[in-house]
């Protein structure tokens, strides 16, 4: 394993205990390029945040976050351009991209999610919410889903859809945490027909119905883990394995959420070790019936409400099925 690999799976290993798991069951090449992608969507993150792996550092140097977007563009452009990068995590992206002929509109889409970080956008609907979703992690499982060999726009839009689950669950999860730092990503007309004024999310005596906004959101993330389930029968038995086990456990964190209601942000959700062998084992049966049984089932419609971006593998060769 060479240094960019390895530093690529230590980002992952310390900076995602959900993911971690999951990305070990891919084989070898898929999982050192999932490991790379990882690395590179974690350091944009982090440069936006002023973060290191997820985590606030005890001593926070000033940031410009716009002239951070603005060098991540840049150094993203160069990499996909094939030009010379010497920071680790382009490297790694760089390989990523050549290797699956990644287009350049997705990584610069996740870009563009955080530049609605850095704008301080103002969610006012669930379509504006989940347009964020979709590119701070929607892209991100396409991008996922191409390193695992999907081309075709119909399963490409399923790991665009197990992407948005993921973001929303982790605004549910977040929810409190995100209010004390001044974001909010709940639609702001929700909010209001639950009485929450946009300055009172953190507030103890607004709990209740902020845990009913949430449970809401939940609810809507249910509908795109669903659809997104439907995807597995595309992916290799050990792919989907990881993909199942995956979406298993951070949908369980949106249970812990919606099982604990106004109490839900006392202490941080998280899935435990034992909960995580269980979806393990779950992923494994889940993955065996997508590579038989599912393959000779009719293909289950994507509900047309759900939230889409069009045109998803026109680029990248695949049909529009």
């Amino acid at each position: 394993m060479d240094s960019v690999v390895s530093n690529s799976r230590e980002m992952m290993r310390k900076g995602s205990r959900s993911f971690a798991l999951a990305s070990r069951l891919f084989d070898t090449a898929t999982r050192d390029h999932a490991w790379m992608l990882y690395a590179w969507c974690r350091h944009c993150d982090d440069e936006i945040d002023g973060q290191d792996l997820g985590m606030t550092p005890a001593s926070v140097p000033l940031r410009d976050p716009a002239a951070s977007l603005v060098k991540l563009r840049t150094e993203t452009r160069r990499a996909l351009a094939g030009e010379a990068v010497t920071d680790p995590v382009f490297i790694a992206f760089q390989r990523v991209a050549r290797e699956h002929a990644i287009p350049e509109r997705h990584a610069l889409e996740l870009l563009a999610g955080f530049e609605m970080d850095v704008t301080s956008f103002n969610y006012r609907t669930i379509d504006e919410t989940l347009l964020y979703c979709y590119r701070v992690a929607g892209v991100v499982g396409v991008m996922m889903a191409l390193v695992m060999g999907v081309r075709d726009t119909r399963n490409l839009q399923r790991a665009a859809d197990l992407g948005i689950a993921f973001q929303l669950t982790n605004i549910a999860r977040d929810v409190v945490d995100d209010a004390r730092n001044g974001r909010c990503y709940l639609p702001a007309e929700w909010l209001a027909e639950a009485g929450v004024p946009p300055d009172g999310i953190a507030q103890p005596e607004h709990r209740p119905a902020v845990a009913g906004v949430v449970r809401r959101l939940l609810a809507e993330a249910d509908r795109y883990y669903q659809s997104a389930d439907t995807g597995l029968q595309s992916l290799s038995f050990r792919s989907g394995w990881a993909v199942a086990t995956a979406l298993g456990v951070y949908r369980d964190i949106g249970s812990i959420v919606r099982a604990r209601g106004a109490r839900a942000w006392d202490t941080r959700a998280v899935v435990g070790a034992r909960r995580k062998m269980l979806y393990l084992s779950v992923g494994a049966l889940r993955a065996v019936r997508s590579v038989t049984w599912d393959r000779w089932q009719q293909v289950v419609p994507r509900a047309d409400d759900l939230w889409a971006t069009p045109d998803l593998g026109a680029d990248v060769g695949g049909d529009q099925c």
